[in-house]
């Protein structure tokens, strides 16, 4: 597993729970390209330049600066962000417990991360989850991440806990721009054929089973280039 990416504590109540949390997926199949310059097709250099004087600023060199007024910003510093009047910097805070068959995720769900308990959390940590599991319950929380605070689910998965951040409700688009026809006449017939075909194609949910043939279906393409001689290798690189 790599490098938890948090640390802090699941709070609730007067109970507080240490524990680290880690990313729970990890993308695979994304292709990956290069931005060349159309003349001698190597790679071009993005660098961030001063707009006064164009001097090259190197990246550790960045502030943050949030905006006030036109070119006037208040810089923000990291030690400044450690002292936000927020809890959820430092802990996951459940505000209520809901049932399981409650949640609708399809709309709201984002990112998915695993918790691991610190030494000192482990049984209190484990506790919380066989209490999620024979209430079959969800926790509802919130945590800062990344420059804003997330709305949050703590949910039982396997052997651990996992954390699903949320959309805001006010982040989610409503759905009244659509072109949904109210009143689309379908028979009784064409019900039946409907369910009938999801009937026949309906199975156990294995996601193991299922793969993401993009990548491979680019290769074949950057294949048939290098067999074709299609392929630009510029002279500086040789």
């Amino acid at each position: 597993m790599a490098r938890s990416m948090w640390r802090g504590a699941i709070s609730f109540g007067m109970v507080a729970i240490p524990i680290r949390m880690y990313l729970a997926t990890e993308a695979h199949s994304a292709v990956a390209f290069r931005q060349l310059c159309p003349h001698c097709k190597l790679p071009i250099k993005q660098q961030r330049h001063c707009p006064t004087d164009d001097h090259v600023v190197a990246y550790n060199d960045v502030l943050k600066g949030y905006e006030v007024g036109k070119n006037q910003f208040i810089i923000i510093d990291e030690e400044d962000l450690d002292k936000l009047p927020l809890k959820t910097t430092k802990t996951i805070d459940i505000m209520e417990f809901v049932e399981r068959d409650e949640v609708p995720l399809g709309l709201y769900v984002k990112s998915a991360y695993y918790l691991e308990p610190e030494d000192v959390g482990v049984k209190p940590f484990f506790l919380l989850k066989r209490a999620l599991e024979e209430t079959n319950k969800v926790a509802v929380a919130k945590i800062a991440l990344r420059d804003r605070e997330h709305l949050c689910l703590i949910q039982v998965q396997g052997n651990t806990l996992l954390v699903n951040t949320l959309n805001w409700p006010d982040e989610i688009r409503s759905t009244e721009e659509l072109n949904l026809p109210q009143n689309v006449k379908i028979s009784d017939r064409e019900v039946t054929m409907a369910t009938s075909l999801i009937d026949n194609l309906t199975d156990a949910f294995q996601p193991e089973r299922y793969t993401d043939d993009y990548k491979a279906a680019f290769q074949q393409i950057i294949d048939q280039k290098m067999q074709g001689l299609e392929v630009t290798t510029p002279a500086a690189v040789q």
